[in-house]
């Protein structure tokens, strides 16, 4: 099945992926992750474990589980509703 991932406004990216990390840190989800049995010496700079990816200057969050990223993608579901209802009946 394809995945539609195409933006209905893509100027809503980058407010996207803001709402994600703050979620994702309200949650608990980002930040340092135990990094046993590996060499953690450049890890962020390789963006191996938390920290930036140098790539992309964003967090890497591939440790998270599917779980977890539907938790994020609900909450932000429900504040983007949220918003909508109060712009209507405001």
């Amino acid at each position: 099945m394809a995945r539609n991932n195409r933006k209905i406004v893509p100027e809503s990216r980058e407010m996207l992926k803001q709402m994600q990390y703050e979620i994702a840190t309200e949650f608990g989800l980002y930040g340092p992750i135990s990094g046993a049995g590996a060499d953690t010496e450049f890890a962020s700079e390789l963006g191996m474990l938390g920290g930036v990816s140098a790539a992309s200057r964003t967090p890497y969050l591939g440790h998270l589980t599917s779980r977890d990223n539907g938790s994020v993608g609900g909450e932000i579901t429900k504040r983007l509703v949220k918003q909508a209802e109060q712009a209507l009946f405001s």
